[in-house]
């Protein structure tokens, strides 16, 4: 399928794409992402092994748009893994009022 990224087209399969990324390790995700296999990686880092390009050719959209259309799954964000067991909050009891002070000056 031919896919435009950084005003450059190329001729890409799904397949390929997998198969360039083999062996590439992801880097930290914080922001777009894409899920290649079992991997997630940013969507820049992908967009850069593809093209052979700098990263600041393109933007994130350009190559979240390619992938999109080749049948990857891209995400805005990095999904968040939920928690194996969430700890419960602990129930605290309310605190008890403090005791009123005695006067200071009785007026005698």
């Amino acid at each position: 399928m031919r896919v435009v990224i950084a005003r450059y087209p190329f001729d890409l399969d799904k397949s390929e794409v997998e198969t360039k990324m083999k062996g590439v390790r992801p880097e930290d995700v914080t922001g777009a992402c894409v899920a290649i296999g079992r991997r997630l990686y940013p969507v820049k880092q992908v967009g850069e092994v593809i093209t052979r390009q700098d990263r600041r050719d393109f933007s994130a959209g350009e190559v979240t748009r390619a992938l999109t259309r080749l049948g990857f799954t891209c995400h805005a964000t990095p999904p968040v893994a939920p928690s194996a067991d969430p700890a419960p909050e602990p129930a605290t009891a309310p605190a008890p009022a403090p005791a009123p002070a005695p006067p200071l000056w009785t007026g005698a």
